[in-house]
């Protein structure tokens, strides 16, 4: 792919919408626990950030049923954070919360994550990159790999014990690193998320998962069919809402809906985001760092 067809450098991930039937019990969770602060609440909304910048947007959705787990939709929201001890002092706070649905921990060699699940079911990772100089790169892709963390160990290694008392909230630094979706199938996501939109990919497992970034990260957003293998376009269910996905300007914006348009796909663009589907419903925004 030549520089035009890609997503520019600075692009980075925005807010996760999440719709949820309780939405008291998911902020006090994202809250308590992740350390995000209420950002902004109107009516049947809450957004949920750091240092005045929303990370997370709870709307509240009574109606709806909760999605299969099967079905297409959201594998992890992954939250990052900018040191090993504020990601140790988020492992903490999760622990103090009764009930606590803990999924495992990954050394990814890139990165440390820790992962939850919220009292919706909404898979979360927290996590911490290791330096980019200590990644390794052959031919376009990134190494990653599974091991396993200690979380025990982790904690010892590199809380910060004498500010622990002060470390109920998440730095103003933490932000949406990532956001890993189930899908039907890796082709197609190769085809929309790579091809249409203008990732880079920088990782694959076969027919089975596929990583893409902008600007040689490990990956901005991830699609697996662990779960969802052959999964078809989502019902409008309670869990995943939208992914937003922030450019650096217009011009970038613009160059996004010409793929987009180019390739098939329908673009809702009132003049300050776009807005599409991608082939399982899952929806997207794209909009200008500036807004």
């Amino acid at each position: 792919m030549t520089t035009i067809d890609l997503l520019p450098d600075a692009t980075d991930m925005g807010p996760v919408m999440l719709k949820t039937a309780t939405l008291s019990r998911l902020v006090h969770w994202y809250t308590a626990g992740v350390g995000l602060e209420v950002v902004a609440e109107r009516p049947g909304a809450v957004e949920l950030g750091v240092d005045g910048r929303t990370l997370l947007v709870l709307e509240e959705a009574p109606d709806l049923r909760g999605p299969n787990p099967a079905d297409a939709g959201l594998f992890h929201t992954a939250i990052l954070y900018p040191t090993h001890a504020a990601l140790a002092a988020a492992v903490v706070r999760m622990t103090q919360i009764p009930g606590i649905q803990f999924a495992g921990t990954g050394d990814h060699h890139v990165s440390e994550a820790f992962y939850f699940a919220d009292p919706d079911g909404n898979g979360v990772e927290l996590y911490v990159d290791r330096p980019r100089e200590s990644w390794q790169w052959a031919d376009g892709h990134v190494y990653m790999t599974t091991e396993f963390i200690d979380p025990n160990r982790f904690v010892q290694q590199h809380l910060d014990r004498g500010t622990l008392g002060q470390a109920s909230a998440a730095p103003v630094e933490a932000k949406i690193g990532h956001v890993h979706l189930q899908v039907g199938d890796v082709a197609t996501a190769r085809a929309f998320y790579v091809d249409a939109l203008g990732f880079a990919e920088t990782a694959s497992l076969g027919n089975t998962a596929l990583f893409v970034s902008a600007g040689g990260y490990h990956h901005h957003m991830a699609m697996n069919v662990w779960n969802s293998r052959g999964a078809g376009r989502r019902a409008d269910t309670l869990g995943l809402g939208r992914v937003e996905i922030q450019v650096p300007d217009a011009d970038a914006l613009g160059a996004a809906r010409e793929r987009l348009t180019a390739r098939g796909v329908a673009v809702a663009d009132d003049g300050r985001a776009l807005r599409f589907d991608d082939p399982w419903a899952n929806v997207i925004t794209l909009v200008p760092a500036a807004a």
